[in-house]
């Protein structure tokens, strides 16, 4: 299973950008799916997931309302619409699969991309 990111990229402040993630390799449509962000010397941290098998969404507290996780099974892609852009959002976001249907820690996926860039400007 290969996942592919992409959409990063620079922002300035209060403006928008959508990641996507492609699937290569499996179907991931019972999977679990989710973003996850590293900004420079801090830990790897949760941003939202999407079930496998109800497409119920979680997001981190940090993001709720400016955040959208979506994906589209007919086209193995996840996407992270985001709004409102701040600049303590700039981190390498990194697509992830679960393991099973769902997850929200780190632990729960299995397989990870090489991450997008995103920089928000102020």
């Amino acid at each position: 299973v290969r996942l592919v990111e992409s959409g990063g990229g620079l922002v300035q402040a209060g403006g928008s950008l959508r990641l996507s993630c492609a699937v290569f390799g499996s179907s991931s449509n019972l999977y679990g799916m989710g973003w996850f962000r590293q900004a420079p010397g801090r830990e790897r941290e949760f941003v939202a997931s999407i079930s496998g098998l109800t497409g119920a969404t979680d997001y981190a507290d940090s993001v709720k309302g400016r955040f959208s996780i979506s994906r589209d099974n007919a086209k193995d892609t996840l996407y992270l619409q985001m709004s409102s852009l701040k600049p303590d959002v700039t981190a390498i976001y990194f697509c992830t699969r679960a393991q099973s249907y769902s997850g929200t820690a780190a632990g729960d996926f299995n397989y990870w991309g090489q991450g997008t860039q995103v920089t928000v400007s102020s």
